[in-house]
C-alpha cells in the first residue's frame, strides 16, 4: 500500500508527503478524526515511506524495508494500541526500552499508537517525558478520534494532521471495487462512517437478511396486507436479527428517504438501488409529510430501544403506526 491506496484525505497526505520530499519530518504527529477516516492505514504507509529504499515521498512496497512493515516484523517499527479499555503505563515503559537500542539503518524508529486519547494519566506523563527527551531519533504518530482528550502539553508538542469523514459516494465506490455487492454497500454507507465499519457490517451474514427483512416489512406495511406483524415475529424475534434492532430501524428510515428522494425526483440518490421500480411505483401511496412522519416514527422507536424499551415493543409501535395511516 501507498499513500496512492489511501482514499479522499488530500490534505493530510500533501502535508505528509511534502515533510518527507523537504526532509522535514516532524518528530511527532497527531492523527485525528473520526474512526474508519483512514488514520491507522496512513500511518503505516508514512512509516514505509519513511524506511522505504526506493522512494523519497512514498512507499514503493517492494524494497525489503517495506516488505517487513507490510509483514508485520520491521524492528524500527512499533505498534501501541489499548490493553484492555486502556493504554498503560507499562506500555509506555516497554516503548521507552525498545526505543534504548538504535535503529538498525540511519532511518528514525517509529512508534504508532493506535486510541491514543485512552493512555491513563500516568502513561500520557510518562509519554510526554518521552517526546520531548527521545533516547533515539524517532518519529511518533499518535491516532486518536478526538485529539482534543489528550493532554495540553502533549498537544502541544504534536504536529495535528486532521482528518476527515469520507463521504458515502468515495466508501461506496472502494468498496464495490473490493468485489461487495452493490446493493448491500449503498445501504452499509449510511450506516457507518468510515471504511473499517462499512467492511465489518458488509461481512456479517446477518446484515442481507435484516436487509431482506426491512424490505419485505416496508411492503407488507404499505399494503396493508396483514402478515407484518407475523414476519417480524418469525423472521427477527425468532432469529439473531433481534439482536440488531437499531440497524433494522435505520434501514427502516433510508427506506421512507427513499420514497421521498422519488417525490421529488432525485432517483440517483436511492439507497435501496434494486428496488428502484418498486419504489417508483409506490411513493406516490402516500404524501411527503406522511413519508416524514414515518421516518420521525422510526428515528423515535429506535430513540426509545437505546433507553432499553422492549425491542419487540418498539418494532410493533412501528409497524401499528404505518399501518394506520390511510393512502393520501
Amino acid at each position: 500500500m501507498s499513500f496512492n491506496h489511501i482514499i479522499g484525505q488530500e490534505a493530510a497526505k500533501q502535508l505528509l508527503q511534502n515533510a518527507l520530499r523537504k526532509h522535514a519530518v516532524s518528530h511527532a504527529y497527531l492523527f485525528s478524526g473520526p474512526a474508519g477516516a483512514g488514520q491507522l492505514q496512513t500511518a503505516l504507509v508514512f512509516a514505509k515511506a519513511l524506511f522505504c529504499t526506493e522512494l523519497e515521498d512514498d512507499a514503493c512496497g517492494q524494497c525489503l524495508e517495506c516488505r517487513k512493515v507490510e509483514h508485520g516484523n520491521h524492528p524500527d517499527l512499533t505498534m501501541i494500541e489499548p490493553d484492555g479499555a486502556s493504554i498503560k503505563i507499562d506500555q509506555i515503559r516497554e516503548l521507552q526500552r525498545i526505543f534504548s537500542y538504535r535503529s538498525e539503518n540511519r532511518n528514525p524508529k517509529v512508534y504508532i499508537i493506535d486510541h491514543a486519547e485512552k493512555m491513563t494519566t500516568q502513561a500520557a506523563n510518562s509519554l510526554l517525558k518521552f517526546l520531548e527527551e527521545p533516547q533515539s531519533p524517532a518519529v511518533a504518530i499518535l491516532i486518536a478520534e478526538n485529539g482534543q482528550a489528550l493532554l495540553p502539553t502533549i498537544q502541544s508538542r504534536v504536529q495535528t494532521v486532521p482528518f476527515r469523514s469520507l463521504s458515502p459516494q468515495m466508501m461506496e465506490q472502494a468498496l464495490v471495487g473490493e468485489g461487495y455487492p452493490a446493493a448491500l454497500v449503498r445501504c452499509a454507507v449510511h450506516l457507518a462512517s468510515g471504511l473499517d465499519g462499512c467492511r465489518k457490517i458488509l461481512n456479517e451474514n446477518w446484515f442481507a437478511e435484516i436487509r431482506n427483512v426491512v424490505l419485505q416489512l416496508g411492503k407488507e406495511s404499505l399494503n396493508r396486507t396483514g402478515p407484518a406483524m407475523i414476519t417480524a415475529s418469525q423472521k427477527v424475534f425468532k432469529t439473531e436479527l433481534s439482536d440488531h434492532l437499531d440497524v433494522l430501524f435505520s434501514l427502516f428510515h433510508l427506506w421512507f428517504k427513499d420514497m421521498i428522494h422519488v417525490l421529488y425526483g432525485r432517483k440517483e440518490s436511492l439507497v435501496f438501488i434494486d428496488q428502484a421500480e418498486y419504489i417508483s411505483g409506490h411513493a406516490s401511496a402516500r404524501s411527503t409529510a406522511q413519508w416524514v412522519s414515518y421516518m420521525d416514527l422510526a428515528a423515535e422507536c429506535q430513540k426509545k430501544l437505546r433507553y432499553n424499551v422492549n425491542g419487540q415493543l418498539c418494532v410493533e409501535q412501528l409497524l401499528m403506526g404505518l399501518g394506520g395511516n390511510t393512502p393520501a
